[in-house]
């Protein structure tokens, strides 16, 4: 891998052990502090594509996913007061999310990085994010899937509540991964500015 790539695999990197580590801590009824982190992941795969092409950023993607793995297989020996830290199915829904939604992310952004310098990060982002969290919810914590992992008690999340405490009732874990994607659809926006300026540094021709 060329050293270039360096800063792109240690953020990414970075990003992963900070959300997995972060996914731990409550903010209010809905939301995880690693909600604001992880959404950077898409940033660092947005930068690495525009700055080094696709090929590097899914190079990007895949240290990322293996960086996940060893957090999840880490995870699940550390026993907490529910259990393990990281289910079966959390792992496995952490670890498809991921890589599918970024690989996503990957192809969407090259399709359209010819159009105005925002479109691509922000479309890309959108459909990436969106798909990251049904796949990541859905197999980590609804009913339906319960044959993934028999033992693991997932009633607690299929609790049927108001969507998110004022809207139509629906499994908690719904609730979540809505709150999840707005904070993901907010961080798109966001991310638009560190995007711009770090390839302006980079690649001034790009922006």
């Amino acid at each position: 891998m060329r050293s270039t790539y360096l800063p792109g695999v240690l953020a990414m990197a970075a990003v992963v052990v900070a959300s997995n580590i972060l996914v731990q801590f409550l903010l209010g009824d809905w939301l995880t502090w690693g909600a604001f982190t992880y959404p950077f992941a898409f940033l660092v795969t947005d930068l690495m594509n525009r700055i080094y092409g696709p090929a590097a950023a899914r190079r990007v993607v895949f240290i990322g996913f293996l960086t996940g793995v060893a957090c999840s297989l880490i995870g699940t020996q550390i026993v907490g007061e529910f259990g393990p830290l990281v289910t079966l199915r959390i792992a496995i829904g952490s670890g498809t999310a991921f890589l599918t939604a970024q690989l996503l992310d990957v192809a969407v952004f090259n399709q359209l990085r010819e159009r105005r310098w925002w479109q691509a990060p922000v479309v890309s982002t959108i459909i990436g994010s969106s798909v990251d969290t049904a796949l990541f919810f859905s197999i980590a914590f609804s009913s339906a899937l319960t044959f993934l992992e028999p033992a693991n008690d997932v009633s607690w999340a299929n609790e049927t509540l108001p969507l998110l405490g004022v809207g139509p009732v629906v499994p908690l874990w719904v609730s979540l991964a809505v709150a999840d994607w707005g904070v993901k659809l907010l961080l798109a926006l966001v991310a638009l500015v560190p995007f711009r300026l770090i390839v302006s540094r980079f690649r001034p021709d790009a922006v």
